[in-house]
């Protein structure tokens, strides 16, 4: 009963706190120089030990910035076992990955690199392989001082994905004052959104991805995966994760970690029960999806001058 009223009190705290959600900076700051020669390690398959997958393999930027499976296949069809993140807007999250194990971008990029699922490349080979393109010898030279190096490669790649914001969505432009930018439902279904408590976790500039978040207060979800507890092997993280950023969601089917759901209805339906323990009904399930769809923003068309 206690951890019932505590949480309904939160959820009054925050209905009243005012907005939490803040919208994406039209423009971040990055060094161009590096981000180009990230933008084309991003596309090239040459990251991998076959030359067959590339970081925007798994991360399509034509449409969510995922790949729309449930799990991802990396060389010779080798499965994953979670799914793949968006890559738009991670460069706002707090930690890198479902269970938290990158603090930030740089370090996210030498782990599917090397992972023998994914590209099962070790970085001796890969420099070695770059130290033989001239295009790539060249420009590492030019840039960094002590050239190709295990570090300058993620460096450059976590640059390039910095870039990687979507802007000016429908909800953001509403936040900055534009009441026609989002439908009479939309709006409504932002207020069932946060009168319901989602806005607890999925709040912030990405609408989440500034938290972990047990899966399954309130009942049993059957993971398979044991999430962060895999990086820390506390009992308290269990089935414990980093909270997915709401951006783009429509985009991005299948949702979970382990793809378990193919529809925004089924996925607002199935957290309100387990995690929030309240019942919503249909109309307001579709009034949040409303909402949810307002948060599709402007894809980057690429890499912009620096600023500074």
């Amino acid at each position: 009963m206690k951890i019932l009223v505590s949480y309904l009190l939160i959820c009054q705290l925050i209905l009243y706190a005012g907005n939490i959600i803040k919208p994406i900076p039209e423009h971040i700051k990055v060094n161009i120089q590096k981000a180009k020669l990230g933008e084309k390690l991003f596309f090239d398959p040459v990251l991998s030990r076959d030359h067959t997958i590339s970081c925007s393999s798994c991360h399509d930027l034509k449409n969510g910035g995922d790949d729309g499976l449930v799990y991802s296949y990396g060389i010779h069809g080798r499965r994953g076992n979670i799914n793949a993140p968006t890559v738009y807007n991670a460069v706002f999250n707090f930690r890198q990955f479902w269970d938290g194990r990158a603090k930030d971008l740089q370090e996210q990029v030498a782990d599917p690199i090397q992972n023998p699922v994914e590209m099962d490349m070790d970085f001796p080979s890969l420099i070695a392989r770059l130290e033989h393109i001239k295009w790539y010898k060249d420009k590492f030279d030019s840039i960094y001082s002590d050239g190709i190096t295990k570090q300058n490669i993620s460096n450059a790649i976590a640059e390039y994905e910095k870039t990687l914001i979507t802007p000016n969505s429908p909800f953001d432009r509403y936040l900055k004052g534009d009441e026609n930018a989002i439908s009479p439902k939309a709006k409504k279904g932002y207020e069932v959104f946060k009168y319901k408590g989602c806005i607890i976790c999925h709040s912030g500039i990405n609408v989440g991805g500034n938290l972990y978040n047990k899966f399954g207060i309130y009942e049993d979800t059957n993971s398979t995966n044991l999430g962060r507890y895999n990086v820390t092997h506390r009992e308290e993280d269990k089935y414990v994760f980093k909270v997915p950023s709401l951006r783009n969601i429509s985009q991005t089917a299948p949702y979970m970690h382990d793809g378990r759901f193919h529809t925004l209805k089924e996925a607002v339906d199935y957290m309100s029960q387990v995690q929030l323990g309240r019942y919503m009904s249909d109309e307001e399930i579709e009034d949040i999806i409303e909402f949810l769809k307002t948060l599709k923003g402007k894809k980057p068309i690429g890499i912009e001058n620096d600023k500074r």
